[in-house]
């Protein structure tokens, strides 16, 4: 039998209240409070706190706080990534960030979704991975939704609302966002 951690990283529904997952949270939660209230700055001890919050990361990994997360550890960065002030990042799912990835502040990165009908929704919920290819920039106020791929060499405009996969080399813009053209 799986467990209620197993089944939220694989994608199926699960009990987000499993004492085991609150126990998680709560531990990020703690984590958060220290990087975005005692530290505040890139300081040696909040270095210190982000590889223990997120310990799947590449070389050059920053986060200008504030910064929200649900667990933490399944952020996966490659090197060179920099989140800006305000960055919410809900990974009950896995969120894979390749290489040389800049996101803006206020963006939002959700993997966690809730079932259509509503007494399922009242005991369960479930995730879906979102990947981030290399060389991507997202732009202020994003929102990437549950489940989405963006390709490498991306850039997604301020404010869009990403509900469908990105290609490779696009720029993106709007609500929903839509390609507009490629890139080189």
């Amino acid at each position: 039998m799986r467990t209620e951690k197993e089944k939220m990283i694989a994608g199926e529904y699960y009990a987000a209240g499993d004492p085991v997952l609150v126990k998680e949270r709560r531990r990020a939660k703690n984590l958060l409070h220290r990087l975005n209230v005692t530290e505040y700055r890139l300081t040696k001890k909040a270095k210190e706190i982000l590889a223990e919050l997120i310990p799947n990361t590449g070389k050059s990994f920053y986060i200008e706080p504030p910064f929200h997360c649900d667990y933490g550890y399944n952020i996966i960065c490659g090197d060179n990534v920099y989140f800006n002030v305000n960055c919410v990042v809900l990974d009950c799912a896995p969120v894979t960030i390749g290489s040389n990835v800049f996101i803006a502040p206020n963006v939002q990165i959700y993997t966690a979704t809730h079932p259509l009908d509503a007494e399922l929704r009242k005991t369960l919920e479930n995730a879906l991975p979102v990947s981030i290819g290399d060389d991507c920039w997202i732009g202020g106020n994003t929102v990437i939704c549950p489940g989405i791929t963006i390709g490498k060499g991306c850039v997604v405009g301020a404010g869009s609302v990403v509900t469908k996969n990105i290609p490779d080399y696009s720029l993106a813009v709007g609500n929903p966002a839509k390609i507009i053209r490629k890139l080189n």
